[in-house]
């Protein structure tokens, strides 16, 4: 089985137009579409979640920047 690998940019999901093939006219072939991977998108993906989740835990909107930045500096220190 020859195989031959081509990326396009989905433009309509309900079409997709595939041009300039190795293939002569009648040949049959088998066609496979995986999705690339994007793993930039997912972890930020991962990390907005985070965020959201973060956000939603009870009395986490009455932490000020200063108890932040107090918390940071003692964890600096191995306090």
């Amino acid at each position: 089985m020859n195989a031959y690998k081509k990326s396009i940019t989905i433009e309509d999901p309900n079409n997709v137009i595939l041009s300039d093939l190795p293939f002569q006219p009648g040949q049959q072939v088998e066609i496979t579409i995986l999705a690339k991977e994007n793993p930039r998108a997912e972890i930020s993906q991962k990390v907005r979640n985070l965020f959201d989740k973060t956000q939603e835990i009870p009395g986490i909107q009455d932490i000020t920047e200063e108890e932040i930045t107090a918390e940071i500096e003692a964890y600096r220190r191995g306090e």
